[in-house]
C-alpha cells in the first residue's frame, strides 16, 4: 500500500522542509508586518490609522490564492522583480513568503490588536502624563503585555499559515502539496494512502505547535 515510499522518486522530506521554511520564514516575517499593522491601527496619526485599517480590511478578505498569483503576475512577470535571485525556483519561494506575509500580518495585527485592548488606559495616560512618546508607551508598556495575553491566538495563526503554505503550489513552489499533487497523479491506485502521508505529516507539523504554544500562552498569560 505504501510501496511508493520505497520507490525512491519522491523525496517527501525536502518537500515537508520547504514547507517547514515557508512557515519560519513567513511567521517571522507576519509578526513583524502585523506588529507595525497594529501600530498604525491604535496611532495617533489619522493617515496612518486609515492605512493600517483599509490594508487590513482588504487583503485580509482577499483569497490567499490571489494574492500569491498577483505577487508572482504583478512583481515578476510584469515589473520584472526578481528579489535578488535568477533562480527561478529561489524567486517563487520568496514571492510565496512575501504574499503569505502580506496575508498573514492581517491576523496577527487583530490578534495584537485585541490583546492591546485588554490593556488597562491608565497605563498608558500615566505613562504620558511622565512624558513618554506614544512610541515609547507603545513598546515599552503596551506590546510586552499585549503579546503575553494573545500567545494562543497567535498560536492559532501559526496554525493557519503552516497549512496555507500549500497556496504556494499555485505559483510552482515545491512544497508538500505540489509533490501530492504529482503523488496523485501517478499513484491513482494508492490514493487514500497519499492522502494519508500528508495528512500524518501536517499533523506532525501542528499539533506540535499548538500544544507547546497553549502551554506558553499559560506560563505568560497576564494575571488581571
Amino acid at each position: 500500500m505504501f510501496d511508493f515510499l520505497d520507490s525512491g522518486q519522491y523525496d517527501l522530506l525536502e518537500a515537508f522542509w520547504v514547507t517547514v521554511k515557508l512557515t519560519v520564514y513567513s511567521a517571522i516575517g507576519s509578526l513583524i508586518w502585523g506588529t507595525l499593522l497594529a501600530g498604525m491601527r491604535v496611532g495617533p496619526v489619522p493617515m496612518m490609522r486609515a492605512f493600517g485599517t483599509g490594508y487590513v480590511n482588504v487583503v485580509r478578505n482577499t483569497p490567499l490564492t490571489v494574492i500569491i498569483v498577483a505577487c508572482s503576475l504583478a512583481l515578476n512577470q510584469t515589473l520584472g522583480v526578481t528579489l535578488g535571485s535568477e533562480d527561478f525556483k529561489v524567486i517563487g519561494f520568496r514571492l510565496a513568503v512575501l504574499g503569505l506575509i502580506a496575508y498573514t500580518g492581517t491576523f496577527v495585527c487583530e490578534a495584537l490588536r485585541s490583546g492591546i485592548n485588554t490593556v488597562p488606559v491608565g497605563q498608558a495616560e500615566a505613562a504620558r502624563a511622565l512624558g513618554l512618546s506614544f512610541t515609547q508607551v507603545l513598546t515599552s508598556i503596551i506590546l510586552p503585555q499585549a503579546f503575553r495575553s494573545v500567545v494562543a491566538p497567535l498560536a492559532n495563526v501559526l496554525i493557519a499559515l503552516t497549512k496555507n503554505t500549500t497556496v504556494a503550489a499555485a505559483i510552482g513552489v515545491a512544497e508538500a502539496s505540489l509533490l501530492m499533487k504529482e503523488m496523485i497523479e501517478n499513484e491513482a491506485d494508492a490514493i487514500f494512502a497519499v492522502f494519508s502521508v500528508f495528512a500524518f505529516g501536517f499533523i506532525v507539523l501542528t499539533l506540535p505547535t499548538g500544544l507547546v504554544l497553549g502551554w506558553v500562552a499559560k506560563r505568560v498569560a497576564v494575571k488581571r
